[in-house]
């Protein structure tokens, strides 16, 4: 993960359209929870040139004042994340010396290696007097598993399946992984206060646990075999017995274990 200095870190889920030009506009109010002090509008994404596949984009921006005092500064970075949460691209915008009530209007380029179709908006430099309505710090990752599909939890906390981007506060934090067949895994993850938005983490699952009993019609049940006879199987599925028809198995997998003590 590269690493800079990123004092304070909110996130706001921007979809863009395939072509990423064509988003709609976005209404954004910081700090997204109590009193906004400052509302973004980013309008659509305009591509301006194209070089050796990087895209630069230009967005009609405007802040609004919504403090009953004046903005020092204010700057907030733009990550930019393809179709598969993967980082392709960055930008930042700054607005400064806004009287309170008024509005800025101002332009906001951004370059993508690809397509972007989502936005994260991070504010990276807040001035003292608004350091206590800054929400504290959390850093968007993706967090993958070999294979995919995996069940995953985020300090205990179902958090949906592999790949997914989730938003991790400073700290320890324990990541686990469930997939059906394979052994469950746990993944301790440490965030600092210098990490930004677009690491990634990938866990690889453990050997499967069980036995595969796979069927002529394509069914494959993943269990433990019991017993096999003339006429049928029997296996564990799910800690229950279950008989199948000997006629219906095309094949069965064992997995290798551990001799009885």
């Amino acid at each position: 993960m590269s690493k800079r200095l990123a004092p304070f870190l909110f996130t706001i889920l921007v979809i863009c359209s395939a072509a990423g030009k064509d988003a709609p506009t976005q209404v954004i109010n910081w700090p997204s929870a109590g009193a906004p002090v400052v509302r973004l509008t980013l309008g659509k994404f305009k591509e301006i040139s194209a070089t050796g596949g990087q895209h630069n984009y230009l967005i009609e921006t405007t802040a609004d004042n919504l403090w009953n005092k004046k903005i020092s500064h204010l700057g907030f970075n733009l990550y930019l994340f393809d179709k598969n949460k993967v980082r392709i691209g960055d930008g930042w915008t700054t607005i400064e010396n806004v009287p309170p009530g008024q509005t800025v209007k101002f332009q906001t380029t951004v370059h993508a290696l690809g397509t972007p179709t989502s936005v994260e908006l991070a504010v990276n430099s807040v001035p003292t007097e608004l350091q206590p309505l800054a929400p504290p710090k959390k850093v968007s990752m993706t967090v993958n598993s070999v294979p995919q599909g995996a069940v995953l939890s985020v300090d205990g906390v179902e958090a949906g399946t592999t790949p997914k981007l989730v938003q991790l506060t400073l700290g320890k934090h324990s990541l686990g992984f469930v997939k059906e067949g394979f052994n469950t895994g746990a993944f301790p993850l440490e965030i600092g206060p210098d990490d930004v938005s677009g690491g990634s983490v990938s866990y690889e699952l453990g050997t499967s646990a069980h036995d595969t009993v796979e069927l002529r019609d394509g069914t494959v049940v993943s269990c433990d075999l019991v017993a096999v006879s003339g006429m049928e199987i029997r296996v564990r599925v799910a800690g229950e017995l279950q008989s199948l028809d000997r006629n219906k198995v095309k094949r069965i997998i064992l997995t290798e274990r551990d001799p009885a003590n």
